[in-house]
């Protein structure tokens, strides 16, 4: 008798000795034993196949962070350069604001006020809620 295994091209093949009848207890045994080795036979054949998809997928997987390292190499090119350009204009900002201060001394402390007028502004707001309960 032999079982073919639909998935991995095997076979399985059953030879009950003649000897023994097949309604023994050994003859019953030598099946159940048969039948354990065809389930894992066929369990070992689903696992390769899940191997063999996970496999894929991990390949898969990998082409795209190599693409995607890729292109990020090629926007971090053209980042770095607007970034150049964005912080020079930064800094001229913050040299023209020095350079207004050095020459404008009275405008220190508008300039240097403004957070201190923020933070008044939002414990006001604060106690204003606080009051009204």
């Amino acid at each position: 008798m032999a079982c073919r295994l639909s998935a991995s091209g095997s076979y399985t093949v059953v030879i009950i000795p003649l000897r023994t009848s097949l309604h023994s207890q050994e003859a019953l045994r030598f099946y159940l034993w048969i039948k354990r080795m065809k389930d894992l036979e066929q369990e070992k054949d689903a696992l390769w196949s899940g191997l063999e998809v996970l496999e894929k997928g991990r390949l898969w997987y990998f082409q795209r962070l190599g693409e995607n390292r890729a292109l990020r190499c090629v926007e971090t090119r053209y980042r770095t350069g607007a970034y150049h350009k964005r912080a020079a204009e930064v800094q001229g900002h913050a040299l023209l604001r020095k350079q207004t201060v050095d020459d404008n001394p009275c405008l220190c402390d508008p300039l240097a006020d403004s957070d201190l007028r923020w933070r008044n502004t939002v414990l006001t707001q604060v106690n204003i809620k606080l009051n009204k309960f």
